[in-house]
């Protein structure tokens, strides 16, 4: 049981570890022996978690995912009218963003430059985040709350905003509150699928 535990600890501190490594280098000039170091690990102790360098990036990548969407999940439990589980969406992601700027860095911006090796992995990413958003602007159609609007399109236009202020934000030298930019895009959000509410 203690060994178990000991494993769980290490993967966890192998994946904080190049959380930090990839988004201070990048994904390129990365180095695993770095990365090992940073968790306190050795290279062999790496590799018993992870075959390679891509295999890495890709858990810590998908680690990313799984935090964003527990983080909106449980923001959209706790909501059942459709315009308000809109607006949690909305907060919800600025929210998770902004507690997790390393993350937001390797999830919108470093990861498209880490090749086209990645590159599906971070569309079908992309999808499931969309289509959050697909599935609560149909509710909202549904419900009358919304004039009736091509959900799919909507909801890359939507992430696209999210995905530049986000991005720009985690770019900063000296970024503001992720939360003070949520006003002003939910009023254009919003005006985008017809309601000023």
């Amino acid at each position: 049981m203690r060994s178990q535990t000991r494993t769980i600890e290490r993967h966890e501190r192998i994946l904080e570890a190049a959380l930090d490594v990839f988004t201070r280098s990048g994904f390129q000039d990365a180095v695993v022996d770095d990365i090992a170091d940073a968790a306190s690990t050795s290279k062999g102790g790496l590799y018993f978690h992870f075959p390679g360098k891509d295999a890495l990036f890709l858990a810590v990548l998908d680690r990313t995912a799984m935090l964003l969407r527990s983080r909106l999940e449980l923001a959209l439990a706790m909501e059942a009218e459709p315009l308000a589980r809109l607006e949690t969406t909305l907060r919800a992601l600025l929210q998770t963003f902004g507690a997790h700027r390393k993350a937001a860095r390797l999830f919108l911006i470093d990861t498209p430059g880490a090749g086209p090796r990645f590159h599906r992995r971070m569309m079908t990413l992309r999808a499931e985040f969309t289509g959050l958003i697909v599935a609560e602007l149909e509710n909202a159609v549904a419900a009358g709350v919304i004039a009736p609007v091509d959900c799919r399109v909507a909801a890359q236009v939507w992430f696209g905003g999210i995905h530049e202020i986000v991005s720009q934000w985690a770019l900063a030298e000296d970024p503001e509150d992720l939360l003070a930019r949520l006003p002003a895009l939910r009023a254009l959000l919003l005006r985008s699928v017809g309601t000023a509410a």
